[in-house]
């Protein structure tokens, strides 16, 4: 069981890069597939879900290097469809590659991902999209067969603005006969991300970044060179660093608009940030204020900054709120934060956060991605150790993030 030690107490001071996006990354990774020739993609993160999704490429019969921050892509256009299960169920995102293959092959047996009943609604929006643009869609046996001779463009409007359904959608629909108008689209940076590459590719989108996307299908695509936008999830956790542990540090390689909302919540709070260009410098600012939040999909409060920023309002004096409107199981670090000190009661969908006066090191366990992040965050500000187990969700979404903490002055190691 893979675990850190984290010491608390020591005010992060420095300045340190932000990595490429993950959830940029992941799509985009998927969509190579139906790209013919050569690609170059860079400033990829370097994370266990990025080796995962490049050893799910190399399955599927094209060559993919991975070196540093850099993935070289050769496809040749001899693309298998059966995606292996055991990535999958590794890899919740392992399902973005449903729509390319379809798209590109026609068929794609993928197994359901793991945890998820086909009537759930991640997986059931991707599902009744592909169903719109002409797929029949067969489970049987833990897989799901889907199915089109070629794929019909259509009007396609999502129940939810999911960003993996939205994506799936739009990367089926780019190499789809005729034309295809997805509404109430997700709005994520990522998904204009995965949208301005394909464009690059050859592909004819219009709206990106709107409600609305509007694809007319293409014969094919073309491999190109593209970089990855910053990982703005990242990028809030160390500014959350920062403030937490009443720090002074500069983040480099930040795009100001992709953290509107969390820097909105951050200065609300009595946070001091700075934007000069692609840079962001965070301070404390006097007294710290509670706050509410609620959250929604972008551009409102991203669910992905929910827990860290819950680790926060833990030591900030006065009850604050937190509303988690995306997720049904997306307090689950509460009750670890409760063992460092913390005063927080959960009710259905929300929380009420009492702040303390500090919280205590104690041994605590990561039960997802951004659950762990909170951890970390709480155990920087904590009195004393704090010992986190199975911190592999952590290595998961974070490029080095315990190598950036320590080089802004914390004390981290490997337990």
């Amino acid at each position: 069981m893979s675990k850190v030690l984290i010491h608390g107490g020591a005010n992060l001071v420095g300045k340190v890069q932000v990595s490429g996006a993950k959830n940029a990354a992941l799509p985009i990774l998927a969509a190579v597939t139906m790209l013919d020739g050569k690609s170059v993609l860079s400033n990829i993160p370097r994370l266990t879900d990025i080796t995962t999704m490049v050893r799910m490429l190399r399955t599927l019969g094209i060559k993919a290097e991975h070196a540093g921050h850099t993935v070289k892509i050769t496809n040749k256009g001899n693309c298998k469809h059966l995606i292996p299960y055991e990535l999958v169920t590794k890899m919740r995102a392992s399902f973005f590659i449903s729509g390319p293959i379809l798209a590109r092959t026609g068929f794609v047996k993928i197994p359901m991902p793991g945890g998820c009943a086909i009537g759930s609604r991640p997986v059931d929006i991707h599902l009744k999209g592909f169903a719109a643009l002409g797929a029949n869609i067969e489970v049987e046996h833990g897989f799901i067969d889907i199915k089109a001779k070629k794929l019909k463009g259509n009007k396609v409007r999502l129940a939810f603005p999911s960003v993996g359904a939205t994506e799936n959608i739009l990367m089926a629909a780019t190499l789809a006969e005729g034309d295809t108008r997805i509404e109430n689209a997700a709005r994520e940076p990522e998904i204009e991300d995965l949208a301005n590459f394909l464009n690059k590719a050859g592909a004819k989108i219009k709206g990106i970044g709107s409600e609305v996307l509007e694809i007319k299908g293409v014969a094919s695509l073309k491999g190109v060179e593209h970089a990855v936008i910053p990982d703005r999830i990242e990028a809030g956790t160390l500014l959350l660093a920062g403030a937490i542990t009443n720090g002074d540090i500069t983040l480099s390689g930040i795009n100001e608009l992709h953290l509107f909302s969390l820097l909105e919540k951050m200065r609300e709070i009595g946070i001091k940030i700075d934007i000069q260009g692609n840079e962001a410098h965070v301070v404390r600012n006097g007294p710290l204020q509670p706050v509410s939040i609620e959250t929604l999909p972008y551009p409102g409060f991203p669910t992905d900054m929910q827990a860290q920023i819950m680790a926060l309002l833990c030591i900030v004096p006065g009850r604050s709120e937190i509303r988690e409107t995306i997720f049904e199981n997306r307090f689950m670090h509460t009750q670890e934060l409760n063992r460092m000190g913390a005063h927080i009661k959960v009710k259905d969908n929300l929380a009420v956060v009492e702040g303390v006066e500090k919280l205590s090191g104690a041994p605590v366990k990561t039960t997802d991605l951004r659950a762990g992040a909170a951890l970390w965050l709480a155990g920087l500000v904590a009195e004393g150790d704090t010992l986190i187990y199975d911190i592999e969700h952590i290595e998961r979404g974070y490029d080095d993030l315990q190598g950036k903490l320590i080089s802004l002055g914390a004390s981290i190691r490997k337990a």
